[in-house]
């Protein structure tokens, strides 16, 4: 019993006559009514009377068209999610990401993404660099945000593009001598309480800072340890001290503070976007266009590594 079996069942209820159901169906008479005699036979039971009035579903009839009209409801619908997910309308997309890349560019590429593909269920998942690495590469995550470029085993096979530049900036109170300074010097810094961040990406945060102020710099080993940027902010906002991190905390003003530029200027690591070449999803490739419209100079690198969109979508 093929789809078209249940095509020509519905479509001479409908009709009730085999001459108007074929040339609704676009078929002549007679193999209409061959087709439906032969799925009786495969059925079991005589399924339509046939009278001088027209022709009229049995009791058994009556039953099979049921089912007839669910399963093809069901085919329908199995063509339309079909279509959908090979455009990107529909299934998930898990995405590994550290806590500052909220503060850009995720929130616009998020937001986005979002409004765009409503179907599409965002699996989003807070980790550090390295644990998202691994994930990735493993296959657990289908796309990563993580502060440098992924390390570990299974890293270099993966797309890696930059997303987003830095570099140290300190924020303060608005009651702090630094308020309303475009710029404070590292010899400042040296006798100033300091808030840092100490989550997992931030080593290579502390080793510029090292580099910066001093190996074994008292100001750095007294300094108040924040869990996050977020933190280092409301601290700072509270008067503790000087908070400094990457200039992604300009994205994320709060009332009564204000940055400063370091001098001299320290670049921190690149927040860097990473998948594997060999995940070439429909909702992947969805979320890849979403990010080369809001981030251009990006969309540019993952020309340069995957070839422009239209040959990567044939």
């Amino acid at each position: 019993m093929e789809a078209r079996h249940l095509r020509y069942a519905v479509a001479l209820a409908e009709h009730a006559h085999f001459g108007r159901a074929a040339t609704a169906l676009g078929i002549a008479q007679p193999p209409l009514s061959k087709q439906i005699a032969a799925l009786e036979r495969e059925v079991g039971a005589r399924l339509f009377d046939r009278t001088r009035r027209g022709v009229f579903p049995t009791a058994a009839g009556a039953a099979f068209l049921v089912r007839a009209r669910a399963a093809l409801a069901e085919i329908g619908a199995a063509s339309v999610d079909a279509a959908r997910a090979a455009r990107g309308e529909s299934g998930r997309l898990r995405l590994g990401f550290i806590a500052s890349a909220l503060l850009d560019p995720l929130p616009g590429v998020l937001r986005r993404f979002s409004r765009e593909r409503p179907g599409v269920r965002l699996e989003l998942h807070e980790m550090a660099s390295s644990r998202s690495s691994a994930a990735l590469a493993g296959g657990e995550l289908d796309v990563a945000v993580t502060l440098g470029r992924p390390r570990g085993i299974g890293a270099e096979r993966l797309v890696s593009v930059p997303v987003g530049h830095d570099h140290l900036v300190a924020v303060v109170g608005s009651g702090h001598p630094y308020a309303g300074l475009r710029s404070v010097a590292v010899a400042q810094l040296l006798h100033q309480p300091l808030i840092l961040a100490s989550g997992e990406d931030e080593p290579a945060v502390a080793a510029g800072l090292r580099d910066l102020l001093g190996e074994g710099s008292p100001a750095l080993a007294s300094a108040t340890v924040a869990r996050d940027v977020h933190t280092v902010i409301g601290l700072a906002a509270c008067g503790v001290g000087v908070g400094l991190g990457p200039s992604r905390m300009l994205a994320a003003p709060r009332p009564g503070t204000w940055f400063c530029e370091v001098t001299p200027r320290t670049p921190l690591p690149d927040l860097v976007l990473s998948f594997s070449p060999e995940d070439r999803s429909p909702v992947l490739d969805a979320f890849l266009d979403v990010v080369r419209a809001n981030c251009p100079v990006v969309g540019a690198a993952l020309d340069r590594r995957l070839g422009p969109r239209s040959e990567a979508a044939g």
